[in-house]
């Protein structure tokens, strides 16, 4: 046949002859297609119809946390709201033991002391002799009354408390009181910063609050790492009842994409937007019935970053 004849042919074929190979400069993400899916397998790509390609940096930066799918409790919770406090029992008024002159202090509010350390010194009225005041525990000196030159007698010169623990006052409404008791498991939740944290009921009053009408329970927490500060909201939910459920993930991995409830699950190739149906639920995890399996690999936070990418992904493949 005449050259002449096939070049416009030639110059007319599709584009996409070419670049179907599976061959692409620019895929981070992948969308072939439902309809497509056994030219996929045919070709070797039948892991996926929607994948999002990121590196080790790339998921570090977006702050995506992996987990592992599997068994968890889901839990039946009463809410509720409440403050955080000092743990009362961890903390100590420091007074000097003979009245005299406050010669010198070493320490401020908000200074971290430990037991035994000078945090002031008396000269003692009686014997003309200079003492150390020292901390009685060690943590947060959250008061001070103590000035040079200032007389001492029996006065609180400092309070220090022990944060490594704090409590966390919650209100309860007369209908719930029987709802809650001693030793019931607690999770908290900070509404501002996110944290969460789980603790045990050590106290319901016996009298209720005039001025709102409830009745607190008290939950100890631990703060080992001084995220929560005393003073602050919180909410909380105490656990009425657990269930077990055999495969769940959390709430956050949970993404809608044409209606349906999708987790991005990592494997070689990258992040698959894998189509779930869900089960109970509480406000951490909810139960998997079908469509990811056990020890699956999957986005539990930030979640969102990957069905934005996938967004991205399948508008460039439509232009």
């Amino acid at each position: 046949m005449n050259i002449r004849l096939l070049l416009p042919l030639l110059l007319a074929f599709p584009l996409a002859l070419m670049t179907g190979c599976g061959k692409t400069d620019a895929p981070q993400a992948r969308n072939h297609g439902a309809e497509h899916a056994d030219d996929a397998d045919h070709d070797g790509h039948a892991e996926s119809e929607r994948t999002i390609e990121l590196s080790d940096a790339q998921i570090h930066a977006s702050g995506i946390e992996l987990l592992e799918a599997g068994p968890a409790k889901i839990r039946q919770t009463l809410p509720l709201y409440g403050t955080v406090a000092p743990n009362a029992e961890r903390m100590r008024e420091v007074t000097a033991r003979y009245p005299g002159v406050v010669r010198t202090v070493t320490k401020r509010v908000g200074d971290a002391v430990r037991e035994g350390e000078t945090l002031a010194t008396v000269e003692s009225n009686e014997s003309l002799r200079t003492y150390a005041v020292t901390a009685p525990l060690s943590g947060v000196v959250t008061h001070r009354k103590a000035n040079p030159g200032e007389y001492s007698g029996d006065a609180v010169m400092f309070t220090v408390a022990d944060l490594s623990t704090v409590w966390v006052e919650l209100s309860i409404f007369p209908r719930d009181v029987s709802k809650v008791r001693v030793g019931q498991s607690v999770r908290v939740q900070s509404p501002d910063s996110g944290i969460s944290g789980e603790g045990q009921v050590i106290y319901v009053a016996p009298f209720g609050q005039t001025a709102n009408q409830t009745l607190t329970a008290r939950v100890l927490l631990d703060n080992a790492d001084r995220r929560w500060s005393p003073g602050l909201y919180v909410t909380a939910e105490a656990t009425l009842a657990e269930t077990h459920a055999p495969l769940a993930i959390r709430n956050e991995a949970v993404q809608t994409l044409d209606s349906r409830s999708v987790v991005f699950v990592k494997g070689e190739r990258g992040f698959t937007a894998t189509p779930v149906s869900l089960g109970r639920n509480d406000s951490a995890f909810a139960e998997v019935t079908s469509g990811i399996q056990a020890g699956n690999t999957y986005a539990a936070t930030n979640s969102f970053i990957l069905k934005a990418e996938l967004g991205k992904g399948e508008a460039e493949h439509e232009h």
